[in-house]
């Protein structure tokens, strides 16, 4: 079934088709840029763009994926899929920046003179350009959606843009200067840059898979709901556990209740938390597990492996409490 959630994100699909047609444009001209001015900058800076473009590429699956409801065999959704988009996003950009390094360093043992500096700066700076105003676009949608892919595709071409200036600098340094090695002096430092973004990237991307609780300042909201609850009720809580995978949140939490209490009241208890968690945060699913604050089992599952059950004695003592005397089956 179709959701809001899911419907928006299938909508953020246009935003990588947007990505797309960006890189390719930038390729063009930079690569342009590359042949009329020589310089190994300009090459890095196109060899980047290619990477824009396998990575947008990526983006579109990965958010036509997580815009899937959930199913049988996904009955949490499929938002993690955008996880996997910005992880091979950054393992691109790592792969790019060893490839710009390594034509750096040839480039900086050999030095070769640029020719049609201006030329090439003028070409370049318009793909830095559409880079610029792309990633601005992507940015507000991700920011504003919770996409974490467009995000990612986002920060990576601002990466870029920095990386055109950058190596429009060393080019104009060597204009100035006449000193060749400037050019790829400069490329080694934009490999550095190009690095650290995609380090950043990577840890984003394994910190969503590996199931990471909501951010600080959420989780003071959500301890507020319960606390504001508890208070003078006579209630508490424990096993709260959040998760967040891409836009979707998950709260999970044990409300414990006197014994005494009839269903029907811990029921509407129950249903009045999660009505106000689902008011303070956005695209959360919420489960509650209504427990006795009078059962010392409601003690056990307090950590995420429950404590193993009662054997021996205990256990046939817990039976003869709670059910007949005898625990033997009616006829043995």
């Amino acid at each position: 079934m179709t959701t809001p959630l899911t419907s928006t994100r299938s909508s953020l699909t246009r935003y990588a088709w947007l990505s797309i047609g960006a890189a390719l444009v930038t390729i063009a001209l930079k690569a342009a840029a590359y042949f009329l001015t020589g310089s190994v900058g300009l090459l890095s800076d196109a060899l980047e763009s290619v990477v824009n473009l396998a990575s947008a590429v990526m983006a579109l699956a990965m958010l036509t994926i997580a815009a899937r409801p959930a199913d049988e065999t996904h009955a949490y959704g499929h938002n993690k899929a955008e996880y996997f988009s910005s992880g091979m996003e950054g393992a691109l950009i790592l792969v790019a920046a060893a490839s710009i390094g390594f034509a750096a360093v040839r480039r900086l043992l050999t030095p070769q003179p640029l020719e049609q500096v201006g030329l090439g700066i003028a070409v370049s700076m318009m793909a830095a350009l559409v880079n610029l105003v792309v990633a601005l676009i992507l940015l507000r949608a991700g920011r504003q959606h919770q996409s974490v892919t467009l995000e990612a595709d986002a920060h990576h071409l601002l990466t870029d843009v920095w990386t055109s200036l950058g190596v429009l600098a060393g080019v104009g340094l060597v204009v100035l200067t006449g000193w060749q090695r400037l050019d790829p002096i400069v490329a080694l430092a934009v490999t550095l840059n190009i690095v650290l973004t995609g380090v950043r990237i990577v840890r984003t991307s394994v910190l969503g898979l590996m199931d990471t609780a909501l951010p600080a300042d959420e989780q003071i909201v959500l301890r507020a709901i319960l606390d504001r609850h508890a208070a003078g009720s006579g209630i508490e809580f424990h096993a709260l556990r959040t998760r967040q995978s891409a836009a979707r949140r998950f709260v999970s939490v044990h409300v414990l209740v006197p014994g005494g209490w009839t269903v029907q009241r811990g029921h509407q208890l129950l249903e009045g938390i999660e009505a106000d968690i689902r008011s303070a945060l956005a695209n959360v699913s919420v489960f509650t597990h209504l427990e006795s604050l009078d059962d010392p089992a409601s003690w056990d599952d307090e950590i995420l492996d429950r404590a193993a059950p009662r054997v021996g004695l205990e256990t046939g003592k817990l039976r003869r409490e709670d059910g007949p005397s005898d625990p033997s089956p009616p006829g043995g």
